[in-house]
This record gives C-alpha cells, sequence and structure tokens, in this order.
C-alpha cells in the first residue's frame, strides 16, 4: 500500500512540496560548509597512471583529515579490466593520493606463491586519532602445502588487511586450517572454540580498527558441519612475550542472548552484524533470526576476554519520544561508535507500505542476468524472488516487493549515561531511511565478490548511513534521509529528494541540512558541470570523526540515466 495517498502530481510541483515539507525540519545547506575535493574522476590513479578515477564507495576519515577510500577505474579496450584499489590522502596538508593497496599489490605473508590482490569488497575504514585503517581484500590462493597423503592443495583466496605505520599485514585471512609451519604460527587465524583448527569461510562488512591496533570483525565458518557465524576481534600490535595475538570471540551462535529481552532462556545469536570499535570496546547487533527477529539487541563488549555482553537496546525497548506501546522490532547492522556514543536505526510499529525494487539496468552483466532470469548466468531461474511483468521486454522488467516500516527512525545511545536519544524519524521529519543495493556474487560466473556480497548469492540488501562524532560538550550526528512518495503505479521512488541532515546535539530539536539531490554540483566541486545538481550521495559510518565529514558524490543534470557527470569525494568541517 501507499503511506501517503496522494494523488500523483507534476514533478516541479513534488519538488516545491519536498522543500516546504523540509523548512520545518531542516534549515537550508548552509553556507559554512567549504567543501575541499579529495579526488574526482578527473584525477589519474597513483597506481595505474594511465587511467583516471571512475567511481568511489563511501570514505572514512579519521580525526586529523586523513580519508580512506575505495574506488576504480572504468575497464574495457585497449587497457583491459578496472584497476581498483584502497587510497589516501592527508588533507591536512594537502598531500597526494596514495595508494595502500591495488590490483596489483602484494598480499602480506603468509604468502608462498606470490600473489596479488584481485579485488576490495568492502569500504575501508581507519582509526580516530591514528592512521591504521583496515581492509578486506581478495585474490587467488596465496598457499600452497601438502595434505597428508603428499597430495598439494592451495589455500586462502580472501582476508582482512591491516595498514599499521606504513605496513601493510594481514590480520584475518582463510588459512586456520593450515597445518603448522616452521615460519608462521596459523592457528592465530582459526576461528577460537571449536574442537579442529577451523578456517574462517568469508568475513562480510567492513572490518573495524581501532587506535590500539585491534580489529575487529564478523566471520561465517563451517563447525561439525554446519554453517555458523560470529563476532571476533584480534589485537595486532606485538604482545609482551613477542609473539602474535589468536582470534579472540566475542559472539557466535552457541552464545546465549543476554538479558533483558523477550527471548526464552538459552536462546542463541541466529545472526550477528559487522562491529564497530572504538576506545577498547565494540559495538555490534545480534538477533536470534536475521529474516524474523523476535528478540535481541544491539550489545557492547570490552575488547578483552572474559567480561560478558552489555545490552545497550534490546528489541522490545521503549522508542524515545513516541508512545508507551512504541517499542523497537528493528535495528539495523551499520552501527557508528566513538567508544561513548553509538548512532543506529530503529523500526517500530506493524504498519508498512509497500516498495517496488526493479532489476539494475547497469553494472555486472552476470548479476542483471540473473536477477532478469535471463543469460547464461540464470541457473534455475535466475533469482527466485523476483517478478516479471508479462511484457516483451521483461527482461527489464523484472523486480521484487519489500514492506517497509513506515515508522523507523535515527537515534543515538549514550554508553555512559545509559540514555537512548531520537535523532529523526518517519513522523515528525522524513519519509524514508533505507536505501537498497542489488549485490552478490552469481554462481558459476567466476565474477570475484563486488559490491560487499560477501560471497552470498545475488539478492537485494538495504542499508542506512549515519555517523556519531563527540567532542568535548558537543556531539555531532549526521545521516542519509529521503523525502517523497514512492509512484502509486510503479510503486516505486521515482524523483525522491535525497540528503545528508547534521544533529548537533542529542536531545535538541533542529537538524541542519549538510546537502542534498537539490544542492548545485559547483557547491562541492569547482570541476562539477555547470548547472548540474548533486544526484547521488553517500556516507558512511567512519565518515565523521572530529568535526571532519566525508562524503562521496555523483553530480549530473538528473535526466540521462546514462550521463556519466563527475563524481568524487568531498571533505568539509561541520560547525
Amino acid at each position: 500500500m501507499n503511506p501517503h495517498p496522494h494523488p500523483t502530481i507534476p514533478l516541479s510541483v513534488a519538488v516545491m512540496l519536498m522543500i516546504t515539507a523540509l523548512s520545518t525540519t531542516a534549515a537550508p545547506p548552509s553556507p559554512n560548509n567549504q567543501w575541499q575535493t579529495v579526488v574526482n574522476s578527473n584525477d589519474p590513479m597513483p597506481n595505474a597512471s594511465e587511467r583516471t578515477f571512475n567511481s568511489f564507495n563511501q570514505p572514512s576519515v579519521n580525526a586529523d583529515a586523513l580519508v580512506v577510500f575505495r574506488a576504480r577505474s572504468r575497464g574495457g579496450p585497449p587497457l583491459g579490466p578496472p584497476a581498483r584499489g584502497i587510497y589516501t590522502r592527508d588533507m591536512s596538508r594537502n598531500g597526494p593520493i596514495r595508494t595502500v593497496a591495488g590490483h596489483n599489490t602484494p598480499v602480506p605473508e603468509p604468502n608462498n606463491l606470490g600473489e596479488t590482490f584481485v579485488e576490495f569488497p568492502s569500504i575501508p575504514r581507519i582509526a580516530i586519532d591514528t592512521d591504521m585503517l583496515a581492509t578486506r581484500g581478495n585474490h587467488r590462493p596465496v598457499w600452497r602445502y601438502l595434505l597428508g597423503d603428499d597430495s598439494e592443495t592451495r589455500a586462502g583466496t580472501s582476508g582482512i588487511y591491516v595498514k599499521l605505520d606504513r605496513t601493510l599485514l594481514t590480520g584475518a585471512t582463510k588459512l586456520g586450517a593450515v597445518p603448522p609451519d616452521p615460519y608462521f604460527d596459523f592457528p592465530v587465524f582459526s576461528v577460537p572454540g571449536t574442537i579442529l583448527p577451523t578456517a574462517f569461510d568469508v568475513f562480510p562488512g567492513a572490518p573495524a580498527i581501532t587506535d590500539d591496533g585491534v580489529i575487529a570483525f564478523k566471520g561465517n565458518y563451517t563447525d561439525s558441519g554446519l554453517a555458523k557465524t560470529g563476532v571476533f576481534y584480534r589485537d595486532l600490535l606485538p604482545e609482551p612475550a613477542g609473539g602474535p595475538a589468536h582470534t579472540q570471540l566475542i559472539a557466535n551462535a552457541d552464545t546465549p542472548i543476554p538479558e533483558p529481552g523477550d527471548c526464552l532462556p538459552g536462546t542463541t545469536f541466529g545472526s550477528t552484524a559487522p562491529p564497530s570499535a572504538a576506545d577498547g570496546s565494540l559495538v555490534f547487533v545480534g538477533v536470534d533470526n536475521e529474516d524474523d527477529p523476535t528478540c535481541g539487541g544491539l550489545y557492547l563488549a570490552p575488547l578483552s576476554p572474559g567480561p560478558p555482553l552489555a545490552t545497550l537496546v534490546a528489541l522490545g525497548s521503549p522508542v524515545p519520544e513516541m508512545g508507551p506501546a512504541d517499542t523497537f522490532n528493528r535495528l539495523g547492522e551499520g552501527l557508528s561508535f566513538d567508544g561513548r556514543f553509538v548512532a543506529f536505526w530503529g523500526a517500530w510499529g506493524e504498519e508498512t507500505f509497500t516498495l517496488r525494487l526493479y532489476c539494475p539496468g547497469e553494472g555486472n552483466r552476470a548479476r542483471r542476468a540473473f536477477c532478469n532470469h535471463t543469460g547464461d548466468f540464470a541457473y534455475g531461474n535466475g533469482d527466485p524472488n523476483s517478478i516479471c511483468d508479462d511484457a516483451s521486454d521483461a527482461t527489464e522488467r523484472c523486480y521484487q516487493e519489500f514492506q517497509i516500516p513506515l515508522k523507523q527512525g535515527i537515534f543515538i545511545h549514550d554508553t555512559r549515561r545509559s540514555l537512548t536519544y531520537r535523532i529523526a524519524d518517519t513522523v515528525n521529519d522524513f519519509d524514508d531511511f533505507l536505501y537498497w543495493v542489488y549485490s552478490g556474487r552469481v554462481p558459476g560466473s567466476g565474477e570475484g565478490e563486488e559490491e560487499d556480497g560477501d560471497g552470498e548469492p545475488p539478492r537485494w540488501r538495504a542499508s542506512t548511513f549515519v555517523a556519531v562524532s563527540s567532542a568535548g560538550s558537543a556531539t555531532w550526528t549526521v545521516f542519509k534521509a529521503r523525502t517523497g512518495e514512492p509512484d502509486p503505479f510503479s510503486r516505486s521512488y521515482e524523483h525522491p529528494l535525497d540528503g545528508v541532515y547534521l544533529s548537533k546535539q542529542p536531545g535538541r530539536p533542529g537538524l541542519e541540512r549538510v546537502v542534498d539531490t537539490l544542492t548545485p554540483g559547483e557547491v562541492l566541486d569547482p570541476e562539477a558541470p555547470v548547472g548540474s545538481l548533486v544526484t547521488e550521495i553517500g556516507i558512511e559510518r567512519d565518515g565523521l570523526r572530529g568535526k571532519w565529514l566525508a562524503i562521496s558524490a555523483r553530480m549530473g543534470d538528473g535526466h540521462d540515466e546514462d550521463e556519466e557527470g563527475l563524481a568524487g569525494i568531498y571533505l568539509t568541517r561541520v560547525r
């Protein structure tokens, strides 16, 4: 159903109504936001100087304005496949763009096959006050060894890689079941708590890293034939004894969900989400059932063995500033954490509206075909959940429908005062905070993991975007939100207004509109096409640190879907 049953109106009028509706909620974009260009699609790639950048994922930034981002070039003849990599730029010194790792960078040890990186399937993340950063990387098998019958095998096709000072090293990898070696301590990579040495299968999402050199990550693995998942950490700085630290467990599929909550005693985590970490602690969302959660919540744990999980926000707990019967029934996975405050998305109530998501019209060919039930990669009928209209151009009209919570919002939780604050919601401020992408690896396609598909078959994935940063008495929260209704006929968003908004203090009214899809491109980048508007905006959980806010954006005229426009990474100082 359409949650707002208004008649169809012309686009120009709809845009004016959006602006009018927002005027009581968020002030116009502040002229005080002076944007700096970190990189744009006119810049040459440092690890492939014959190419320029083409696309960017959302960046991360530390409190000293060091920006880290994932980017790629355009592919095709005569240069071949796209170049891609992880890059940094120190904006405090207006320094050059530097390569952390690219498609021709050797994978750090253990690597007795001399392999180089192939792909980086998620955004990189950086510590708050240092230049330590972590990223996932994919590659061909890096380790060759002999089995008990003297037959040769190879292992290690992905991992978590970390830059400490000037050194790139392996933080986690799929080598935890490799037999002992005189030069490498492979047990440090094993899944903790299993009877036999067990390797991780995949590391979903983006790993976090702290100023103390500790990585925190989600890991999936197989134990006694059962697929399991959990949240883990590993200290990468040298221990006093001089040996490398082993991977440590925070919570997994065998861990009981703690009280308080509505779980039956002994209910364990059926699903955990990639954590965020800072200042000696991590936070994560864990529930009993990912598709239909009935209990679980948002949890805090120290990055040290022993202490139990602390429940911050449980499913079934009251929603701030709402009615006495309003309780959370969904919590978003994308948490932002600065050591004290946790920013998160939550939903409540049973009312929903229908959103129809049409298969992508661009991007990976095998994935498009899988969604559209066509081509060599449409195994079975491709995506079994897709529906195609009965029309001659059905391959361009396949879609799925989802029921979207009508009541949802952005919140932050103060871990010191045990208080949760409302920042914005769909009851008073906006229409939606959920953004969708069709991603995953098509079985048998030969394609590597892309767009954070985590090796799973392609499907629609929803994300929310929020970041928090506190300094002294100030606490800033930025988030991405949408204003506009799904078209009553297509049931999809036709001309929404997307924006990034800033709350300057929890518990105080008023939001500042930082940038939105009505912002002239030249406000962000003097190289933007004349007369262009911002058409896409991206932020991430580590995109606001200290007073620095980093975003990704694309500018164009907004009418031609095939238009390239100008894309880039941009930085501003919040005030």
